[in-house]
């Protein structure tokens, strides 16, 4: 009985995803043809095609949200670390589970590298428990990309910078975890470790504030239940956590500061380590693409804030 169920119910699964597609195309055609129609019609058939194109725009919503309960094909990136194996999982208590699960990792793990950091900086000048904290922030970041690939297949919204940038820091701690002892290591090594106990300050901050926003917000309906918390600014922060940006602009403009100092290391006639350039440019990269983001997301607020009055 329960096979026969499990092959009826793969069936439906396969006969929804096909239906989605086809109601896909055909909305690509609907809204090409009211397009079309939208040039020189009476104010009675302009009327209606707003109403037509209302309808449009919530339509891919509702295809997104039945998507996120039935199987798909894994990115590229879960099909290299996975295979094909079905992450989909097929009911609302697995995925808040396993987004709460999630949540709590990063922020148990953001806890522990903070205290890693601190005795590194203060107490402990050792490379072998550098290697210790820069294998943990490689196993970290490369856990968080798998859960996070994951977590967008079930139907989590991460834009995509604050998923990317996640890589980039996997790599950057990978590249940190290879660079030799040294004099030119000595040099970046305080500075660097300054930054990782700063930047798990601010990652504790975020997962405290961010969460209990989170909350208040789908209590309300403004969010989806499984919007996560990240490592950056986004439009549904405006309200009541405003007061996070200056650490986080501070935190960008660290980042800038460590590529400078790394690219001024490189030039040095004693460089030698491919690593310090690679670190260098992996800094350049995450200040560039956190800084603009979130300039952006903070020039797109204030300009939707700006033009509420002018509606009313």
């Amino acid at each position: 009985m329960y096979l026969k169920k499990l092959d009826e119910l793969s069936k439906l699964q396969n006969n929804c995803s096909s239906s989605i597609s086809r109601q896909r195309t055909r909305l690509t055609e609907i809204s090409q043809l009211v397009k079309k129609s939208s040039k020189g019609s009476s104010e009675e058939d302009a009327r209606i095609l707003d109403e037509i194109k209302e309808k449009i725009k919530i339509r891919p919503n509702a295809f997104f949200q039945m998507e996120a309960f039935l199987p798909k094909k894994n990115s590229l990136y879960l099909s290299l670390v996975l295979g094909n194996v079905n992450v989909t999982l097929f009911n609302k208590q697995s995925k808040f589970a396993y987004k709460d699960e999630y949540e709590k990792f990063k922020l148990c793990l953001t806890v522990l590298l903070l205290l890693f950091s601190f005795i590194c900086y203060f107490f402990v000048s050792y490379r072998f428990s550098d290697v210790i904290l820069n294998f943990l922030l490689v196993w970290y970041y490369c856990t968080l990309t798998i859960r996070e690939s994951i977590l967008i297949t079930n139907g989590s919204r991460i834009k995509g910078w604050w998923v990317f940038h996640h890589y980039i820091s996997a790599v950057l701690s990978s590249v940190m975890l290879t660079w030799p002892e040294g004099n030119l290591y000595h040099m970046f090594r305080n500075q660097f470790l300054a930054y990782s106990l700063y930047q798990s300050f601010v990652q504790c901050l975020q997962c405290y504030y961010q969460s209990g926003c989170l909350y208040r917000l789908r209590a309300l309906g403004e969010r989806h239940n499984m919007d996560l918390t990240v490592e950056g600014f986004q439009s549904w922060m405006w309200k009541g956590l405003t007061f996070l940006l200056p650490f986080l602009f501070f935190g960008h403009f660290w980042q800038l500061f460590n590529g400078l100092s790394l690219f001024r290391m490189a030039q040095l006639p004693e460089c030698k380590e491919w690593q310090v350039s690679v670190c260098g440019l992996c800094f350049l990269i995450l200040f560039a693409g956190n800084f603009f983001t979130t300039v952006a997301v903070v020039r797109q607020k204030l300009k939707t804030r700006n033009q509420k009055p002018k509606s009313l």
